[in-house]
């Protein structure tokens, strides 16, 4: 549908056009972070994901008028409304995130980064309410087609437990495996990517226009995001991503197929469970510019790359995202 095409346009351009302009303004505002795997680590603006954020609400807005005013479609536009709130109040939960840092000035190193940032008690916490907009317009369907389990009626409790639980689950789940140049983008324009193709075949298109803006809003912030990163992504985007995605798993109805591209977040999260929540997905610079894992355990995925062989920060996110293509080609061959 040329509706689509065009709001996913809006969003691109939205963002390739704003995302200069909002890093000049959050450095002159002092929101900046550290990119901790380069030599000298380096200060630039941080919070990229109210830039994403900008382009897939005003992508998605486009959609609607054009659908209200002009096709006059019978597309369930509460839906769409529904998931931009659950979106917006989940990504500026990921900027307080961001913001709560302290910086200590330092003379010979510059400005050292001591994130305080949310307890961990408190994210998911503050998530929670963000599932009520889902919630209240009872978005998504009852019936639920799981792996292994087959179709399972979950009747009201869909709404009232299993709603606000992936919400909280996925929206955290997305911000640990994060930290490399590219990698939250990167991953996140391979899964929108495949839910917008597979919810379109479907016909489910209040899903279907969700996933293509967003997709299309990351391809363009990955421009300043990609190695070497301009533009460091902050925890707005990585919560962004998450809530996105599970919105657009519940309002298209897509459980099976969203929990199996899911699949190396999944992982990550058991990873990190081994060390309590308390390992970094971060490596140690070497002189030769390869990272190394800090933990002879492996607690995170991107801790496996580093110990197959040395490599670069930029081939840990290359290969990450490899995996996720491979992940995502598996679910449509196979579900």
């Amino acid at each position: 549908m040329l509706e689509i095409f065009f709001a996913s346009i809006v969003s691109f351009f939205t963002v390739f056009f704003l995302t200069p302009l909002a890093k000049r303004f959050l450095e002159r505002a002092g929101i900046v972070g550290v990119d901790q795997q380069k030599k000298g680590k380096p200060i630039m603006a941080t919070s990229g994901g109210l830039v994403v954020l900008t382009g897939i609400i005003l992508g998605g807005f486009f959609f609607i008028g054009i659908n209200t005013f002009f096709l006059h479609s019978s597309l369930n536009l509460t839906y769409l409304l529904a998931s931009y709130c659950s979106i917006l109040l989940i990504s500026l939960i990921g900027f307080l995130d961001d913001i709560n840092v302290a910086r200590i000035p330092n003379t010979i190193k510059g400005t050292k980064d001591i994130r305080i940032g949310l307890k961990q008690w408190q994210k998911p916490l503050l998530t929670l309410p963000a599932a009520i907009p889902l919630m209240a317009v009872m978005a998504g369907v009852e019936l639920m087609d799981l792996p292994f389990l087959g179709v399972v009626d979950f009747g009201i409790f869909y709404s009232l437990l299993l709603v606000p639980l992936a919400v909280v689950v996925v929206s955290n789940a997305t911000n640990m495996l994060a930290g490399m140049n590219g990698l939250e983008a990167g991953l996140g324009c391979v899964t929108m990517l495949s839910l917008g193709i597979y919810t379109f075949l479907l016909g489910r298109l209040e899903a279907s226009i969700l996933a293509f803006t967003t997709f299309f809003s990351l391809l363009a912030f990955l421009k300043w995001n990609r190695y070497p990163a301009k533009f460091l992504p902050g925890d707005s985007l990585t919560y962004l991503i998450g809530s996105t995605f599970v919105s657009i798993v519940i309002i298209g109805n897509i459980e099976k197929f969203g929990i199996f591209i899911f699949i190396p977040w999944i992982i990550e999260f058991f990873l990190k469970l081994r060390s309590k929540f308390k390992a970094r997905s971060l490596g140690d610079l070497k002189n030769d510019g390869t990272l190394s894992a800090p933990y002879k355990k492996i607690y995170s995925l991107t801790h496996v790359f580093m110990k197959i062989r040395p490599m670069k920060e930029n081939q840990i996110t290359i290969s990450l995202i490899i995996f996720e293509i491979f992940i995502c080609i598996l679910a449509f061959l196979l579900i």
